[in-house]
């Protein structure tokens, strides 16, 4: 019992200090001078207490417009929100900031945090990439703006990172659809296009002979549940990504699977190269069919002309 009484009046003493500091806090919130709050918020940064020096700078910021402390205020609150993980909040802050203060001596390293926020707010490759094309977008402006900054070389690494992200989102949304192409002909189809869109947009990298095997074997299987009239023009498409892929890739260890594809795809087109001789065949057949039918009914038309001319 005695061990525990020091530890019980040590959270006594701190929980009296805690409510005594959020007392002063929230007494200079009400009734605190707009000069107050400036100096405690000045404070409250550079101690550390980013969520109260923020708190702080909202408030008095819409006072100082025009005042020589805005320009401060408002970089040091975009800051704040930075320390507090806040990067979307913290990204419109610092471009806000560069927007006001072009001139500014901050406006490169404010630039610089508006793209860092955007970095850091970008989502892991699986989610949803719009937010880390606008982040890639920010950091290549400020590299094409200030190429020689102190920040140029953590720009482009952050950018090398997020190009990364690009590539796994894409390279597992073709894995994605070529998985389920089973399920609809217009996952075949996508699964094509989705490795075309790989292999332009990152003709270096690591995935490329995978996809491009894939594409081939995509093509094939899309042609093989095609219906006949288009099955030539897939077959066709197959062999074309086959030589495309041996061109690129002769020592690939997918060569005997892509030969086993063009096998089939050889083969697709003898079963179809038939089957349109059969279809040409019959609508000769069909044609001249229709053309003896036709001189037969032309004949008894005649017969039943004169007929009526005898009477």
């Amino acid at each position: 019992m005695f061990l525990k009484r020091p530890h019980i009046a040590l959270l006594l003493i701190g929980t009296l200090l805690f409510s005594a500091c959020s007392s002063k806090f929230m007494k200079l919130q009400k009734k605190g001078t707009t000069e107050e709050k400036y100096k405690a918020a000045n404070d409250y940064y550079k101690k550390g207490d980013y969520y109260k020096a923020g708190t702080l700078f909202e408030e008095i910021i819409p006072l100082l417009k025009g005042d020589s402390l805005a320009e401060q205020s408002q970089f040091y609150n975009a800051y704040a929100q930075f320390q507090q993980k806040q990067f979307s909040m913290s990204a419109y802050l610092f471009k806000t900031f560069y927007a006001t203060y072009a001139n500014s001596p901050l406006a490169e390293e404010a630039y610089y945090m508006y793209a860092l926020s955007m970095f850091k707010d970008s989502p892991n490759f699986n989610l949803d990439q719009t937010s880390t094309l606008t982040a890639i977008e920010a950091l290549q402006t400020f590299i094409n703006s200030y190429p020689e900054s102190k920040y140029a070389e953590s720009c482009n690494q952050n950018l090398k990172d997020l190009r990364h992200r690009l590539e796994e989102k894409s390279y597992e949304k073709a894995k994605l659809y070529y998985k389920t192409s089973g399920v609809t002909i217009a996952n075949f189809k996508a699964a094509v296009v989705a490795i075309d869109n790989f292999q332009r947009d990152f003709p270096d990298s690591e995935y490329i002979e995978e996809l491009s095997f894939l594409k081939v074997q995509a093509q094939f299987e899309l042609a093989e549940v095609s219906f006949e009239t288009k099955q030539r023009e897939r077959y066709t498409a197959t062999l074309k990504f086959y030589e495309d892929f041996i061109d690129v890739f002769p020592k690939s260890k997918y060569i005997k699977q892509a030969e086993k594809v063009y096998d089939g795809a050889t083969k697709g087109l003898e079963k179809v190269a038939k089957y349109e001789q059969q279809v040409k065949e019959y609508k000769a057949k069909e044609a001249e069919r229709a053309a003896k039918e036709k001189e037969i009914a032309s004949k008894k038309d005649e017969k039943i002309g004169a007929n009526e001319i005898k009477k």
